[in-house]
């Protein structure tokens, strides 16, 4: 994630940032990425704290905004800051996929649809899966809250659960929708290195749900999950992907450099060498987990890549370049 400036005073302006410290209104535009000045805001600035422009149009929201269909009931409970952090999750993976080209203007497929839903409802708890399921992107709100991400992390033996990776994984079965439409080569290709899309989903789940990952798992997956199934597959290890390009772009952007990388103007999402991206990265995490052990954080990317786990990164890097059915 880039680091922005006010457009009135020019001071640091990061993307979450309602005002600067000059007293400016922010509003960012996902177009342009930037802040800019006389934007008019997104309908939701006030409720949940969205500072994104408003998409032009009939609609007061932004673009972000404008993809959720369903919202929490936000009379009950937590659920309206339970809603404004997922939305506010899900500005930050929209953006960043912005930058290879996906949902923005230029982009004529369909957007994914969202129903943000609470557990906490009017007729009492209710239980809520997470999924996607022909473009809609179901999120459970009670991640959201960071007593119970940690709770369901620790309890599911998933080092890297977070909306944000909620997000990025969901997204990422859309984008094989989009694909599969957008490249004739895909379904074909994807079958050489994810193994067979069409084997029964539900009978792969339940079989995964009862025996667990394979012994050898970390062998040929990134995660115990992704071999459940080649969709879970791909869905992991792009979201992977997406994970590690935004960790370099944010440290450089920052201004961090080690020896693997020293140019401050590079750009991760420009990157042609998925392996030199993966690999630089991957120098960054093992750096950044050093940094966080010295305050007792637990590893900010605790993941080792196999070679065939590094194949599997490469080709979803590939196709996560291909916004909008691009070459």
């Amino acid at each position: 994630m880039r680091i922005h400036a006010c457009p009135n005073c020019k001071a640091t302006a990061y993307f979450s940032n309602l005002r600067c410290i000059c007293g400016n209104t922010l509003v960012y535009d996902p177009e342009q990425d930037g802040f800019f000045a006389g934007r008019k805001s997104c309908a939701n600035r006030s409720r949940i704290g969205c500072n994104w422009v408003a998409e032009q149009g009939d609609t007061d929201l932004c673009r972000s905004c404008a993809m959720t269909e369903v919202v929490p009931d936000i009379e009950q409970g937590d659920n309206l800051a339970l809603w404004s952090r997922a939305e506010a999750s899900k500005r930050w993976v929209l953006a960043t996929l912005g930058r290879w080209g996906w949902f923005t203007d230029a982009d004529q497929g369909p957007n994914p649809r969202f129903h943000l839903l609470s557990e906490d409802t009017a007729k009492g708890r209710t239980n809520v899966i997470m999924g996607h399921q022909n473009g809609l992107v179901t999120i459970n709100l009670a991640e959201a809250d960071p007593i119970e991400e940690v709770r369901r992390r620790e309890a599911l033996s998933e080092r890297l659960r977070t909306m944000t990776a909620h997000f990025r994984h969901e997204i990422a079965h859309f984008l094989y929708e989009r694909l599969a439409v957008d490249h004739p080569d895909f379904a074909s290709r994807f079958g050489r290195v994810f193994d067979d899309p069409q084997a029964d989903y539900g009978a792969a789940l339940k079989r995964h749900y009862a025996n667990g990952a394979p012994a050898d798992w970390n062998n040929r997956f990134i995660t115990p999950y992704a071999s459940a199934h080649a969709h879970e597959d791909w869905a992991e290890t792009s979201a992977h992907v997406m994970h590690l390009t935004d960790m370099l772009d944010s440290a450089v952007e920052a201004g961090l450099t080690l020896p693997v990388l020293n140019n401050l103007k590079y750009d991760a999402y420009a990157e042609s060498s998925a392996k030199a991206l993966i690999e630089t990265a991957g120098a960054y995490g093992l750096a950044l987990n050093h940094v966080n052990r010295s305050i007792g954080q637990n590893d900010i990317y605790p993941f080792v890549h196999s070679r065939i786990v590094l194949e599997k990164m490469v080709s979803a890097h590939g196709w996560l370049c291909r916004a909008g059915g691009r070459a």
